[in-house]
């Protein structure tokens, strides 16, 4: 955006966001969640295979006697699915109503923005008759 700005002072830029498919957003919205209730337990000392009858794993045994440890990467490998999952990097150009450029296409956006300017000042010069 800050390379349009200088480059083209003239055009408006105006942006929102392009969601994701619906089964990111809710494996997201899971693993949000998820994270706070083991973070908590952790937290607690509470064992969760007890609940279901099982022996705990050997890395929930470490984790208790690492908790600070254990809970940050619990948050950050948590933080980093769940972006992965929410961001899409898509967004479309379009320049006087008329689509130019789409990241979900792919291309390159500065040669074509070049191009479509060019071609603008080209047909703006061209005497009508």
């Amino acid at each position: 955006m800050r390379v349009i700005s200088q480059r083209y002072p003239d055009i408006s830029i105006e942006g929102e966001n392009y969601l994701p498919q619906l089964i990111y957003r809710h494996i997201a919205s899971f693993l949000s969640v998820f994270k706070l209730v083991l973070i908590g337990l952790i937290i607690v000392g509470k064992d969760p295979f007890a609940f279901f009858g099982m022996q705990a794993t050997s890395i929930w045994q470490w984790g208790q006697e690492n908790k600070i440890y254990e809970c940050m990467m619990v948050f950050f490998l948590s933080n980093m699915i769940e972006n992965q999952c929410m961001s899409t990097g898509a967004f479309e150009i379009t320049l006087n109503d008329v689509p130019v450029w789409s990241k979900l296409e792919s291309g390159h956006l500065v040669q074509i923005l070049d191009n479509e300017m060019k071609l603008n000042v080209h047909m703006d010069s061209i005497p009508y008759h």
